[in-house]
């Protein structure tokens, strides 16, 4: 499966994200390839603190923008069981090339009013996406860094459901330090010395529906 995260602004957690899926599927035993399509090469960062904290990856990293990341991940998607793709917080040409090879794309959104004023050009951006597609493209959108507790959860989320272009999970990642606690050395959450056992059950949900359609029994 080829799954992309994507955003067209930066700081809603994309990165962190995309990271921590590769890192996800890595420790399930699957042959994962971490493809960095953003200029800013955030993947590339965390993957070199993670060879140096681990001494290995447990996935390939490649670099890949511009137009032909698209036939790139072609070729390379029998080599793998999962390709994950990150692309920049912005419309670029990387992104476009994602989505269109892509099964899957992932979208976060923060709670706040300000990120979800973007949620009309990401439609037009997925409506020119499909609109070109052999096979529709799967889009799932989720609250990412999102308040342990506020109302704007609850606004932004059904803001996202409103909209039938996407499908909105009910699992989001909330703003915890566990995550750039981790990130910041090459970690996963899952893989800290003493986890944040409620950090690892928000993306043990997340990550098992978008895989399989359900979630995990575990409990924040």
């Amino acid at each position: 499966m080829v799954i992309s995260f994507n955003s067209i602004k930066g700081g809603v957690g994309k990165s962190t994200m995309a990271t921590t899926f590769a890192a996800w599927l890595a420790s399930k035993g699957q042959d994962v390839l971490l493809v960095d399509g953003d200029d800013q090469e955030t993947a590339s960062d965390f993957t070199a603190w993670r060879e140096q904290t681990l001494g290995q990856t447990g996935y390939t990293l490649v670099n890949m923008t511009g137009a032909n990341l698209r036939k790139q991940v072609e070729a390379m998607k029998p080599k793998y069981d999962h390709i994950i793709i990150d692309t920049g917080g912005r419309d670029t040409t990387s992104q476009r090339a994602a989505l269109i090879v892509a099964d899957v794309s992932m979208i976060p959104f923060a709670p706040r009013s300000f990120d979800l004023w973007t949620i009309n050009k990401v439609i037009t951006l997925i409506d020119e996406i499909q609109s070109i597609r052999s096979n529709p493209l799967k889009i799932y959108t989720f609250l990412s860094r999102a308040d342990i507790k506020s109302a704007d959860n609850r606004e932004v989320a059904e803001a996202l459901s409103s909209f039938p272009e996407l499908t909105y999970l009910p699992y989001p990642i909330s703003n915890r330090k566990a995550f750039s606690n981790t990130a910041g050395i090459g970690l996963a959450v899952f893989e800290a010395e003493q986890p944040d056992l409620k950090a690892v059950a928000e993306i043990e949900n997340l990550f098992n529906h978008v895989l399989y359609g359900n979630h995990a029994t575990t409990s924040a």
